[in-house]
């Protein structure tokens, strides 16, 4: 089969798209057709090389993505040839302290199909059943591949850690990158007044036709300065970082007292300088959260599925092209997702 790989760590030019060992179904998996797949910004980190991670080479990027079913494991009964799915990536044992009472990204062993092992940016994937969820037959693709990582972590995030309430405040930073617009969709949704961020006017009008209340340009104006002027300085209740040092003091500033970050992820960095005065004297909570639970995830896309949540896809390449894929979201270009598909679909 074809697969996107790379053999080194380094900048786009190890990506390659070529002949890979098929892969071999195990009892317990489900072997997938690929239709798409889709980039998240942990491909990037993933291929450029992360401190601690030692993959097997060649390694196979893609955490996301979309198919049919073409085989199944012998132990396996939640699905059959013919079925649409779409990849759900975290990866837990099920036996340890944390997966006994259900919070599976707290398992010991956690990883993510494209991280820490290969994933599934290639014409044909080998996954445990449990990695897998149905889709309907009247979602495409493309929607199917872009939506599980960014909307099951955002409704995480925001129901499960942060606990958000209707008429509350919520201010999401990044709301033109995946785990953004998703976090905006399910905070509107949610009956929250939302904020939103993003580098220039066609990302905030789109932003707002994803629901944002308010749209703020970051690129122009102090977003913690305009939170305050915003809400009689009084703050928003809930606020969604995934951009982490370059924005983090900002962030805290943004919130009303008993305020609460919620973060997923750092891309400018994990090592942001804290005010913990602030953090104390105005009773704040920082909450941490990683991808999401099966159920979460099935609560989320089912809204992706009827059309409650809209997954925007801002260009689509075949994965000979992957290396122009991780040029986009490094450079920031456009709003939502970017998705791959195998040469012989596209």
């Amino acid at each position: 089969m074809q697969a996107v790989q790379f053999t080194e760590h380094g900048d786009t030019d190890v990506i390659e798209y070529g002949e890979f060992p098929d892969p071999e179904v195990g009892p317990d998996d489900v072997l997938v057709d690929v239709k798409a797949g889709a980039l998240n910004h942990l491909d990037v980190w993933t291929r450029r090389g992360l401190p601690g991670l030692d993959l097997e080479m060649p390694h196979i990027p893609g955490s996301d993505a979309a198919g049919e079913v073409v085989e199944v494991g012998d132990d396996v009964r939640a699905f059959e040839p013919g079925d649409h799915v779409a990849v759900s990536a975290g990866v837990y044992c099920g036996e340890c302290e944390f997966c006994r009472h259900g919070e599976f990204p707290l398992c010991k062993e956690y990883h993510i199909l494209g991280e820490h092992v290969r994933g599934v940016h290639a014409e044909r994937a080998a996954l445990p059943a449990k990695n897998l969820v149905a889709v309907p037959d009247h979602v495409d693709w493309t929607t199917a591949a872009a939506a599980p990582l960014v909307f099951q972590t955002a409704w995480r995030m925001l129901h499960t850690r942060a606990d958000i309430e209707s008429g509350e405040s919520v201010l999401v930073l990044g709301a033109s990158g995946g785990v953004g617009h998703a976090a905006l969709q399910i905070a509107a949704e949610a009956g929250c007044e939302v904020y939103a961020t993003a580098s220039n006017e066609e990302k905030l009008d789109y932003a707002r036709d994803l629901g944002a209340d308010h749209a703020i340009n970051y690129e122009a104006e102090d977003f913690a300065a305009q939170i305050r002027d915003r809400t009689g300085r009084r703050g928003v209740d809930v606020v969604v970082d995934h951009v982490g040092a370059a924005t983090w003091s900002d962030s805290l500033k943004s919130l009303a007292k008993g305020g609460r970050v919620v973060t997923c992820g750092a891309t400018t960095g994990g090592q942001p300088q804290t005010n913990i005065n602030r953090i104390f004297w105005n009773q704040l909570t920082v909450l941490g959260s990683t991808m999401a639970t099966p159920g979460e995830a099935e609560d989320a896309l089912a809204k992706v599925w009827d059309g409650t949540f809209e997954v925007h896809v801002r260009d689509t390449l075949p994965m000979s092209e992957t290396a122009a894929a991780h040029d986009l979201l490094e450079n920031r270009e456009g709003f939502g997702k970017v998705v791959v598909i195998p040469d012989e679909e596209h």
